[in-house]
């Protein structure tokens, strides 16, 4: 997996600011919320990871070049 240069995460930090709302796309881990779970952003990690608290109750991250959301809403 590749890093993302710091650009690139604050470019990332400003699209998913806590509190913003996404849904989950794809995630491979067994532990994953089911696909189109939604949840609510902590923050953006130093390696480019979303961190979500999932509706669902779960705080899986969402991993930069792995897995993948949207934001939903405003």
């Amino acid at each position: 997996m590749r890093l993302p240069d710091r650009e690139t995460i604050a470019q990332m930090r400003e699209v998913y600011r806590p509190g913003t709302r996404v849904e989950l796309l794809r995630m491979d881990d067994q532990q994953a919320p089911p696909i189109g779970t939604l949840g609510t952003v902590r923050g953006v990690d130093d390696t480019g990871s979303i961190m979500v608290a999932w509706d669902g109750g779960g705080s899986l991250s969402v991993l930069f070049g792995v897995d993948e959301c949207r934001k939903v809403g405003g």
